[in-house]
């Protein structure tokens, strides 16, 4: 009877961990919603661009709801370490919070596959310590950078990145891309930044570009819109106005950008 039990209980379990990363990013312990993104997101592609292999030690800024934790996660599980720098409990933003408390509440639900999720916190100047110094292998951002710009903390975040990265660590960054001419002001505006703002930031840090990729371009997207980047899915802050045609467009055109802390 309790070999018996054994095998219920192992078949109960979810497994995800032991899948590849197209197997994760097409799992079942994804919802449908998370999975229709994945043609805008392209998380397998990503990843691999950024080599983040699974015994890295990975971190993820800020990452929200947890939609790439779902593949992170369950990726790094059983050789790797994966820290989710989220918001501080002790935000004074009531939506940071409940972001966290989220995010919490997700990891608790499925334990099999989050039960090593290491939760820490960016927000400088209070909160900088994204993991151990010079203990990492990458770390990831996604969609993050105006954010930052607006905060003017743009220059702090990326230092972070820079103590937590080993020598010879990535950085990768994937944001809404604004076209060149752009003024900063605008691109804080719109939610759009360009490449070369973030180039410099991370220069700035000390990183060096090595690569770009179009992996996250999106042509259809001339970046030009009422209510900014959210003015497109999955934001639609517009509402019913113009809905059909901006679904047509997809999610924002962005950029993909790797770099390197020197040896």
């Amino acid at each position: 009877m309790r070999i018996i039990a054994v095998l219920i209980t192992l078949l109960a379990t979810p497994l995800a961990h032991t899948a590849s990363l197209l197997e994760l990013a097409d799992g079942a312990h994804r919802s449908t919603e998370e999975k229709a993104r994945n043609a805008y997101r392209h998380p397998v592609e990503t990843l691999t661009f950024f080599d983040v292999q699974a015994d890295m030690t990975v971190v993820e800024i800020w990452p929200g709801a947890g939609w790439y934790t779902s593949i992170l996660a369950p990726w790094l599980h059983d050789n790797g370490t994966y820290y989710a720098a989220h918001f501080p409990e002790d935000s004074a933003v009531p939506f940071y919070r409940r972001s966290l408390t989220l995010f919490k509440t997700r990891l608790a639900q499925t334990p099999s596959l989050y039960d090593h999720v290491r939760i820490t916190a960016l927000n400088p100047p209070a909160h900088s310590i994204i993991a151990p110094a010079g203990t990492v292998d990458r770390v990831l951002t996604f969609r993050n950078v105006h954010n930052w710009a607006k905060a003017g903390k743009t220059e702090a975040v990326f230092a972070s990145f820079y103590s937590a990265l080993k020598p010879g660590g990535i950085l990768g960054v994937v944001e809404h891309r604004a076209p060149e001419v752009r003024p900063l002001g605008r691109q804080i505006e719109t939610g759009y930044m360009s490449e070369g703002y973030v180039i410099e930031q991370a220069e700035k840090a000390g990183f060096r570009l090595v690569e770009r990729s179009e992996i996250n371009a999106n042509p259809k997207d001339e970046t030009n819109h009422p209510a900014g980047v959210w003015t497109l899915p999955p934001s639609l802050r517009l509402g019913d106005t113009d809905r059909d045609k901006y679904l047509g467009i997809g999610e924002s055109d962005r950029m993909t950008l790797k770099f390197i802390k020197p040896e």
